[in-house]
This record gives C-alpha cells, sequence and structure tokens, in this order.
C-alpha cells in the first residue's frame, strides 16, 4: 500500500531557512559561551540539534542533517595555507557533535540575505517599470483613440458642407 505524501514530505527548506532557523535557536547559545565553563569545547564550534532545526522548519531531521554535512560543508568548509581543514559543520568536535561554525555561518547568512534583498529589489524594480510602462501605453492608446474620434467627420459638419 502506497503512502500519500503530506506536505512534510515535499517541503524542501532553502540553505537561507535553515541558516536562518539555526541563527535564530543558537545564537544566545554563542555569545554566552565562557572558556572553560564546560557548556561546550569550543566557542566558534555550536553544537546543535537537527531534530530541533527540522521540527521548527517542518521537516525530517535528515533532510536538515544531509544539507549541512553533505552540501553547505563541501560548499563553504577550506582548507587554510598551513594544511588544517576549517569545517563548516563538523561531526565532531572535541566531546560535541553535529557542530556548526557559527561565525562562519553567520558571514554566509548575511550573504545569502544581502542575495535575497538585490533579488528583491531587482525584481521590484522591474515590476514597477512593467507597471510604469503599462499605465504609459493605456495612456497612449486611449490620447489615440480620442484624436482619432475627434479627426472623423461628424453628421452636422456633412450637413455644413
Amino acid at each position: 500500500m502506497r503512502r500519500q505524501s503530506s506536505r512534510r514530505d515535499m517541503r524542501i527548506p532553502t540553505d537561507l531557512e535553515i541558516l536562518n532557523t539555526i541563527y535564530r535557536i543558537y545564537h544566545s547559545d554563542f555569545v554566552a559561551f565562557e572558556r572553560g565553563d564546560g557548556s561546550r569545547d569550543s566557542k566558534i564550534y555550536v553544537p546543535i540539534d537537527c531534530k530541533k532545526v527540522a521540527g521548527e522548519l517542518k521537516v525530517d531531521s535528515d533532510i536538515v542533517f544531509g544539507r549541512l554535512y553533505y552540501h553547505l560543508e563541501k560548499q563553504y568548509g577550506y582548507k587554510q595555507d598551513n594544511g588544517s581543514n576549517v569545517h563548516f559543520f563538523a561531526f565532531k568536535v572535541g566531546n560535541d557533535s553535529k557542530c556548526v561554525n557559527f561565525p562562519l555561518m553567520t558571514s554566509i547568512l548575511a550573504g545569502l540575505r544581502q542575495e535575497k534583498k538585490k533579488f528583491w529589489i531587482g525584481t521590484a524594480v522591474a515590476v514597477l517599470a512593467l507597471i510604469v510602462s503599462t499605465v504609459s501605453l493605456t495612456v497612449s492608446v486611449t490620447q489615440l483613440g480620442s484624436s482619432n474620434k475627434s479627426m472623423q467627420p461628424t453628421a452636422e459638419a456633412s450637413l455644413i458642407e
């Protein structure tokens, strides 16, 4: 028997949505870190709960984990000149698992937000230009129609001749 897919199964969150959600949930944890307080092993690597993030996004937790580990880590993780890796998403940092490099994530998030803003500004300008063009065309057609009517001979004009 085939299972009907629900809306939850169909939804695919964007990178921006995932990172915004992580930022919103874990920003206070990142800021509250004090070395030696035992909350986590590293300031910059913040452990996250993929199930919690997925719950906020109303998707399966494996979708969130997969995007972070297989996609975003490959896209944004890098190797420094000295050969050490800087992970975007590390499976394990000390005793903490599933950690996001919070400062790197914040930088990427800022870039994604800026891209979205540019997209919407460009779209708004294009829509505004379309509206102005449509109004201009409508005014031109309306004026052309009214000027043609004034040039046509009326019944009174033909009687005078």
